[in-house]
């Protein structure tokens, strides 16, 4: 048919709400190459993914493997085709060493049990055979999230995966941690590999990939060498539009300290201290952003401070009035607000509409009522309002929240909590696996709270997003403020990740001589 390997031709996919998700598109990959595929939250690359690895259904279209029409319908038969796909959100069982995630389902067995020296072996082996440096006997709730995404990748090898599809596989990572897996991903496609890239960083895409596939509204806007594309071409065919490079907003103005953490310490579900005796303040007008790995205690700090955790010891208080032991939804009052990491548990009710979602915290509120009953049609003029103002794709507030994309889906928790008038902002991952376009409106809503007098605590593992939105940063390693730095961009990136990897600390006493500065 021709010199791809893959070819996914006339691909059509429409969801039971009338959606359609895929228009039939055409995508390919050649054999031992990089191919990115980019796209606004909603423009129908995951959905063409999930049906190349079996978990939908197209209702029209073609697949082709060398050449040879195949059907994929489940992603048994897709792993058993040679295509293997690693998600965003890692499938691993922590309480499971390394090996036994490898090898989950498909243990090497001797008499009828697991033969563990042999699933031993066989993991050192695939990983020298990939040049990943692993410990088989380390378990998964021990190791750093570098290597968790090392993990799922070698599940997929483990497998014999030909074609590996990685979905925002850097999100995570430091600058270290991707430039090695980069590396690695190189040796896959000396080795022959095909390796579909989806990420919305523009940066990383220029840097490791051959070529570039970009959606926009169910629809393939064509397949590009990348090197004859830079980053606007990118930018313009996937949101219509140039994107501003870098944030803009004038210097933070900071006012008076509203919110104060004091003394904090805390252990995890399975009994870790995971903070330290962290102290740091927040003022009004002014973003503070948070710099770490994941699991060093950030997860932990957020759900303190919303009250989603309550087995900790120290104090928070939030204009001098401590949250510690009251309600959310008297802490709520006080003005806290919360965009959560993990919108799915904690942001959305995903069976609730729109309009469900927008009015669950102002129940109650004249704007949404009349007394003490709710008004539908106030209801309905504020969720027009926030889906107008907020940009959400959708076809009313009454859709259900599930039928969002899931750049969507953060708009309206984004919209939720914008709107209670916060006077401290939570923003915990806020851009995570959402587009470019999307990116730059939520940032600005944030600078937005700011400039309006609110407090906001940044946490992101996004490092250009931390660095450039927050006005001071601190860095976390261990559960501790390892580094503080007054104004944001003194720090370079490569600079903060020796601090995040615990390679460089400052002393505790410039971290806090420079906090209560």
């Amino acid at each position: 048919m021709s010199d791809e390997l893959l070819i996914m031709k006339g691909i059509t996919k429409i969801y039971p709400n009338g959606i359609i998700a895929n228009n039939h598109v055409d995508f390919s990959v050649k054999e031992g190459e990089i191919h990115a595929l980019m796209g606004e939250n909603g423009a129908g690359k995951s959905t063409l993914m999930n049906i190349l690895f079996g978990e939908l259904q197209a209702e029209e279209g073609d697949i082709y493997l060398k050449g040879e029409k195949i059907k994929i319908t489940s992603p048994t038969e897709a792993i058993a085709y040679g295509i293997g796909m690693v998600h965003q959100h890692f499938m691993l069982v922590p309480s499971l060493t390394v090996a036994e995630n490898i090898f989950l389902g498909m243990e090497p067995r001797k008499r009828g049990l697991i033969d563990r020296r042999k699933m031993l072996d066989k993991t050192k082996e695939i990983a020298q055979k990939y040049n990943f440096d692993i410990d088989p006997m380390s378990k998964v709730s021990d190791i750093p999230v570098g290597m968790k995404q090392k993990i799922e990748i070698l599940k997929s090898l483990a497998r014999s995966a030909r074609i590996l599809v990685l979905d925002e596989p850097t999100a995570v990572l430091t600058p270290q941690e991707t430039d090695e897996l980069f590396n690695e991903l190189r040796l896959f496609k000396e080795s022959g590999h095909t390796i579909i890239f989806i990420s919305h960083k523009l940066k990383e895409i220029k840097k490791i990939c051959d070529r570039i596939t970009i959606m926009k509204n169910g629809v393939s806007m064509g397949t590009y060498e990348l090197q004859e594309m830079d980053e606007k071409d990118i930018s313009r065919l996937m949101v219509g539009r140039d994107i501003v490079s870098g944030i803009q907003k004038e210097a933070a103005k900071p006012g008076k300290v509203v919110l104060r953490v004091e003394e904090l310490t805390c252990s995890n579900d399975e009994g870790k201290q995971t903070l330290n005796r962290m102290s740091f303040t927040i003022r009004t007008g002014e973003i503070l952003g948070i710099a770490g790995v994941e699991g060093n205690g950030q997860l932990e700090l957020v759900e303190c401070i919303t009250g989603l955790r309550d087995n900790f010891h120290g104090k928070i208080l939030i204009d001098d009035k401590e949250i510690n032991r009251i309600s959310i939804k008297n802490a709520r009052r006080l003005g806290l607000s919360h965009i959560p990491e993990d919108r799915m548990t904690f942001g959305i009710a995903s069976d609730a509409s729109i309009a469900e979602n927008l009015i669950s915290d102002k129940l109650g509120e004249q704007r949404i009522g009349i007394g003490p009953f709710l008004s539908q049609r106030k209801i309905e003029d504020f969720t027009d309002k926030l889906i107008k103002d907020f940009l959400i794709k959708c076809s009313s507030g009454k859709q259900p929240a599930r039928m969002l994309s899931g750049g969507n889906m953060q708009k309206v928790v984004i919209a939720r909590e914008f709107s209670g008038n916060p006077r401290v902002m939570i923003a915990n991952q806020p851009s995570r696996g959402v587009d470019v376009g999307a990116t730059e409106f939520i940032h600005k809503k944030l600078v937005q709270i700011r400039d309006q007098g609110a407090a906001v605590l940044l946490v992101s593992a996004d490092l250009n997003e931390v660095i450039e939105l927050s006005d001071s940063l601190i860095v976390m390693y261990g559960g501790e403020i390892v580094a503080y730095f007054k104004a944001a961009k003194e720090i370079n990136e490569e600079e903060l990740g020796y601090f995040m990897l615990g390679l460089k600390k400052q002393s505790q006493e410039e971290v806090r001589g420079a906090i209560y500065a």
